[in-house]
């Protein structure tokens, strides 16, 4: 553009010379200047004290106003705009955002809520002032560097003496022109220890902490920089089988946001809800009530997949260095904080004692002047000049010990000293006032000489100090991965028109298949042998002759199809069994060898790897004597799908009938538990809790006392006070000794799990009973420590060995009492040796990747076997 002006210029320099503006130096000043002035001036916090312009002159007018009382928010940002040159309104949002981080200012009046997402009141209804935390780490004038501001009128500070990593607590976000910043919010106490690590030159890590609490996962933050990712849950817990409570959310979002993503959800049919009551006030509490027959389970990964239940935070450290944007992690910005602390620290500790060693000084002069009475040296002089000089003649033989010379404003200062003060003076509490000054000097010159000893316990000091109340909020835990196909509604009828080959969700004069999601994807077979996987769609065209549609599962070991097709026109017969785990979308497959005139002549799906007996006839031909017989699948090996299978026949095969129901063929599931995420998987992850039939039930008991049986379901949420998890034994017993909070003793029981489908509080109902032990061992012993009684000998130790105790009784009978003596602790010791009952094993097992375990019941409506009669 600029090159099309000059030679426009300069061919047309005398006919158009007063039309043509030159507009370069705009794009290459004014939009640098601009970009500049809101990367360093607006958007973005310095280093040095972590704050923003406005944040900073908002903090410094709080402490020009500052008499211990609270002011008026309005007048505090009236007072502010002396400093900042913009409008009332952005200056009173930023003092609201600090306000609510509930660290430098103490808010009385409605503040708004950072977990509805409500508003502050206006400035002129709400009153704030300084936190003493605040007082003590923010400000120090003798060491703050000053500038007048944007009109010349005032003096305000370069950067306040911020003593604290207090980007770090606070949390810093800003878009600037071209670059913005995200630094998330840090645990108070968290940042104080990775701090006093840094001095002692240890390694540390510091991971966000965030106001509205919740669970995240940090595996991806990458120290804060770009390019990383934090991943915030909800907490939802389970409250009864068909409601949900979320009691803690995601930080960026608010109760309301959250309660619009869940309706937006359910009205797209992601999700199926019944209705959502916000109770949310001090504490967020949000009910989500399910129609009854939803899983819970499935439900609470559906809001995770499908909702701002879970959201993905991208921080970006950007900071202010020198003037310039500088791209940093935030154990650089701790560690650049910190020893910026020590170097506050430093300034501090030498301005207080060159004033220690002022004072001692004058104090050392005083005592002089008065006790060898210098002051009657001037009785004689006329002139002020010659004041001074008797004056300084009559100190000249007791000033060798003071440690600098004797100005002429000393000098002054000790003609100012009243009649009154030299009348009273002592010269022995003036002696304890310098002895006193020399200590103060002698302990700053130590803080000096171990400086980073002294930082330590600055921070130490306020942890001790401000540190109440400032345990971490959010959960730190790995995530599992929710895929989104398992957990999504089914909110769609998938239809099929067979002879002519299309599929969808709008052929609704055709023949119903199942209900699908709009996410699925749909796998078909037809009579041809071909195969194909594709997206649910209002109507596709996948092949004529379709014998089979349902939706597809990737990574599905679990449903077997078998197959028995015709090699061509007038060739062999093969039987073949095989997995679909994977494919490409759209493509078409072959399941048999791919000769012209190939066909199906029985077909089976089955979710469960049924095995069914079918019976082969054979057309009359020649001399064929055999012209029926029976094959059973479980005789074939299960393969891929390109496999070429088994010969069945070279003749000509009439038909194949289905002879009898096949039972699944797929072995005990080997399942496993997850610690890091708290979920069950196949995979191998965690701890082996066992071989899984599909009647087999896993046993949960929680810390509140509750047991129950589940079905080892993969999607399965657990409490976080679960305290056993085990494969559940119907005739192992379940020991237990609690505190009745009614009688106030302890009672031992013994009891089996019968009702397999419910849970069951094991202990007294009063809000003072709680669970002290419990063990599924078959001889478990616990040890009693008791209570030393006043001025008498401590009853020893008592072993209980809880099967000789008591025997086995109902769920609900109250027990044993375990003794009257008062109890100091109760543990568990190693458990008796005891022969456990062998009972029949499966010879060898195997892992089967599977979404969910059924409950063992033979479902017949979910499998589909197609045969064909040829004339």
């Amino acid at each position: 553009m600029e090159e099309n002006i000059d030679n426009q210029d300069l061919n047309n320099e005398d006919a158009n010379t007063d039309s043509i503006t030159r507009v370069t130096g705009m794009y290459k000043d004014w939009f640098l200047d601009y970009a500049s002035y809101v990367i360093l001036e607006r958007a973005v916090p310095a280093i040095e004290d972590g704050f923003k312009p406005v944040q900073r002159r908002i903090l410094h007018s709080m402490k020009e106003l500052d008499d211990g009382r609270y002011n008026k928010v309005a007048n505090i940002v009236g007072h502010t705009m002396q400093y900042h040159p913009h409008g009332d309104a952005s200056i009173g949002d930023a003092m609201v955002q600090i306000g609510q981080k509930d660290l430098l200012i103490d808010t009385q009046g409605n503040w708004g809520n950072i977990l509805t997402g409500d508003g502050a009141a206006a400035p002129r209804y709400i009153e704030a002032r300084l936190s003493r935390f605040a007082l003590e780490v923010v400000y120090s004038p003798k060491i703050t560097e000053w500038q007048l501001s944007y009109d010349g009128r005032k003096k305000e500070p370069v950067n306040l003496p911020v003593k604290f990593p207090l980007l770090l607590a606070q949390g810093a976000e800003g878009i600037a022109v071209g670059l913005s910043t995200k630094i998330l919010p840090h645990n108070f106490l968290e940042l104080i220890d990775a701090s006093v690590k840094h001095l002692k030159g240890k390694s540390f890590k510091l991971y966000p902490d965030f106001p509205t609490a919740g669970i995240a996962d940090m595996t991806n933050y990458n120290d804060g920089m770009r390019g990383g990712k934090v991943r915030v849950r909800a907490r939802i817990s389970q409250m009864d089988k068909n409601t949900l409570v979320i009691t803690q959310i995601p930080y960026g979002t608010n109760t309301s946001s959250l309660i619009d993503s869940i309706l937006k959800a359910n009205d797209k049919g992601k999700i199926k809800i019944k209705k959502i009551e916000d109770n949310t006030a001090a504490e967020v509490e949000i009910l989500v009530h399910l129609p009854s027959g939803i899983s819970p389970d499935k439900t609470i990964d559906a809001l995770y997949a499908f909702t701002a239940c879970e959201t993905s935070i991208s921080p970006l450290g950007c900071i202010i260095e020198d003037n310039k944007p500088l791209f940093v992690g935030v154990s650089e910005m701790l560690r650049r904080s910190t020893d910026y602390t020590v170097e506050l620290l430093r300034s501090e500790l030498e301005i207080q004692l060159k004033e220690l060693e002022e004072q001692w000084h004058f104090a050392s002069l005083e005592r002089i002047f008065i006790e060898n009475r210098i002051y009657r040296d001037i009785e004689e002089e006329e002139t002020w000049e010659g004041v001074i000089a008797a004056i300084d003649r009559g100190l000249q033989p007791h000033i060798k010990h003071l440690k600098r010379a004797v100005t002429e404003e000393d000098i002054v200062r000790l003609t100012e000293i009243r009649i009154k003060r030299i009348s009273k003076f002592d010269i022995d509490k003036a002696q304890q006032k310098i002895d006193a000054l020399e200590g103060d000097i002698a302990q700053v010159k130590h803080h000096l000489g171990h400086l980073i000893d002294y930082a330590i316990d600055y921070f130490t000091r306020l942890k001790k100090t401000y540190g109440e109340g400032r345990e971490r909020k959010t959960e730190i835990r790995v995530f599992d991965d929710i895929e989104a196909t398992k957990v999504v509604m089914r909110n769609a009828k998938l239809y099929v028109n067979r002879e002519e080959g299309f599929i969808g969700t709008s052929l609704r004069k055709d023949e119903y298949i199942c209900d699908c999601s709009d996410i699925d994807d749909i796998i078909v077979f037809t009579g041809e042998g071909k195969m194909m996987v594709t997206r649910v769609e209002a109507k596709t065209f996948v092949g004529k002759n379709i014998i089979h549609a349902a939706v597809f599962r990737k990574k599905d070991k679990r449903t077997v199809y078998n197959l028995v097709y015709k090699d061509g026109k007038g060739g062999a017969s093969y039987i073949k069994r095989f997995h679909v785990t994977s494919v490409t979308r759209d493509r078409e497959y072959d399941l048999t060898q791919g000769k012209k005139g190939s066909s199906i002549l029985y077909f089976s799906a089955n979710p469960n790897g049924e095995a069914e007996m079918i019976t082969v006839f054979l057309r009359q031909a020649g001399s064929i004597k055999k012209l029926k017989w029976d094959l059973d699948f479980a005789d074939v090996l299960i393969k891929g799908r390109q496999s070429k299978g088994n010969l069945v026949t070279k003749y000509a095969v009439k038909r194949i009938e289905l002879k009898e129901k096949g039972v699944s063929t797929l072995k005990p599931r080997k399942i496993w538990f997850d610690d890091t995420v708290q979920r069950l998987n196949v995979d191998g992850r965690g701890e082996l809790l066992g071989a899984f039939r599909g009647e087999d039930r896993l046993l949960v008991i929680n810390q509140s006392g509750v047991a129950k049986t589940i079905v080892p379901d993969l999607s399965t949420h657990f409490d976080d006070d679960m305290i056993v998890l085990e494969k559940w034994n119907p005739k192992k017993p379940v020991s237990a000794i609690y505190y009745d909070g009614e009688k106030e003793r302890y009672y031992v029981k013994r009891f089996l799990i019968e009702q397999g489908n419910r849970e069951e509080l094991f202990i007294t109902e009063h809000p003072k009973s709680q669970l002290e032990v419990v063990s599924t061992d078959w001889k478990p012993v616990a040890e009693v420590e008791f209570v030393k009684p006043r001025g008498k000998q401590a009853r020893e130790n008592l072993a209980v060995m809880l099967e000789e105790f008591i025997t086995i009784k109902g769920i609900k009978a109250l027990g044993n009492q375990l003794t009257t003596d008062r109890v100091k602790q109760i543990s568990l010791l190693d458990p008796l040796p005891y022969d456990v009952p062998e009972e029949p094993q499966p010879e060898d097992m195997e892992v089967v990747d599977e979404e969910n375990i059924s409950d063992g019941k033979k479902e017949d409506d979910d499998r589909t076997q197609i045969s064909f009669e040829f004339e």
